[in-house]
């Protein structure tokens, strides 16, 4: 029986949780083909509890899972899994949406792949962005070396800093690989992301420029949003069948090829909810003492940016945000302009105390 946690789950290493087992689903390059997106929703409502989160980092998680060989089996049919546990966790990769096939972001992700097995141990988290599409576009993202393209230069930068190498094409992973080797052989013990390695470098700073996108139109088809990432089955079997294929992204949202209004169900115009971050909270997480969703749909309308969070570890948002609820013990922690494991302003906060701590 599995009753591991503490990691972001896979397919191949999945997670215990409040509600049962988490299974990720890892798309290649964010996209999923009609058939395959509608094969995961299938699992999703015969072997899970028929929901699914659409991740911060572009992946799928089946929740409630029952019998997870099912779902192994189901996953493998569809060309879904990793060789091994290795490949799966080295594979942390967050790709622009908006890549067409054989252009620069599918060449480079390809490279990309045909490297990782031979990148240094790194923590579970480590994360690459392929950010080389029109213009960078995953700066808000989690991610830790990121390959950017600005006009027609292409760069290499570490998260949180605010220099990058200039490369060439052909350099690009050469240099990217360099640069998580240094990584892997100079951090000090508590450094497990970029950030805080540069940070201890002294070399960090705001990079200007972040990307904020809405639902609507778009070249490959239409963004389609849900709120928190939060679906069901049906959500995604109504996105399957509304495109010829589906692109996850990091913003709650995906873009349905082909598609020219959102699916029933979806969100297809601009919406506060969007805008906000929540994970699971109680019961889902067995880390968390609090609900998280309902709180953030009624505080999303008047907090743009609001994060709500059922513990410490704030796995639903990578930044900082301007207003972020922790909970503890039942009720919540006020953290203004930070992260959810930043100290608070204020404890103990009941939902009835937030409008005049907030203020």
């Amino acid at each position: 029986m599995i009753t591991v946690k503490g990691w972001c789950p896979g397919a191949l290493k999945p997670m215990m949780s409040g509600d049962g087992l988490i299974v990720r689903v890892r798309a290649w390059q964010g996209r999923l083909s009609a058939e395959q997106a509608a094969g995961v929703a299938d699992l999703a409502a015969r072997f899970g509890s028929g929901l699914i989160d659409l991740t911060s980092r572009a992946n799928l998680q089946i929740r409630g899972v029952r019998d997870y060989q099912a779902v192994l089996d189901g996953m493998a049919a569809l060309g879904l899994l990793d060789d091994s546990v290795e490949v799966e966790t080295r594979r942390n990769i967050l790709t622009q949406p908006f890549w067409e096939p054989g252009d620069l972001t599918d060449r480079l992700g390809r490279i990309l792949l045909d490297v990782l097995p031979m990148l240094p141990d790194l923590p579970p988290k480590f994360g690459f962005a392929l950010d080389t599409g029109a213009e960078p576009v995953l700066r808000d993202d989690p991610a830790d070396i990121r390959l950017e393209r600005i006009g027609d230069a292409l760069y290499v930068r570490r998260d949180g800093a605010t220099v990058a190498d200039s490369v060439s094409e052909e350099d690009a992973v050469p240099v990217l690989f360099d640069v998580a080797q240094q990584f892997a052989s100079m951090r000090a013990p508590d450094q497990r992301r970029m950030r805080d390695f540069v940070s201890a470098e002294g070399q960090s700073g705001d990079v200007l420029g972040a990307y904020h996108t809405q639902p609507g139109p778009c070249e490959q088809g239409f963004l389609a949003g849900i709120p928190f990432g939060a679906l069901t089955a049906d959500d995604l079997r109504r996105a399957a069948e509304a495109g010829s294929a589906i692109r996850l992204t990091p913003w709650r949202m995906v873009l349905i090829e082909g598609a020219a209004q959102a699916p029933e169900g979806w969100l297809g115009t601009p919406d506060p909810r969007l805008t906000a971050d929540a994970c699971p909270g109680a019961p889902y997480c067995q880390e968390a003492s609090v609900e998280t969703r309902p709180l953030a749909l009624e505080l999303a309308p008047v907090i743009p940016g609001l994060h709500v969070s059922g513990c410490t570890k704030g796995c639903a948002r990578a930044r900082p945000a301007k207003i972020t609820l922790v909970g503890r013990d039942g009720r919540f922690d006020l953290v203004k302009n930070g992260l959810a494991g930043d100290t608070p302003t204020e404890r103990g906060l009941t939902p009835n105390d937030l409008p005049q701590a907030i203020g």
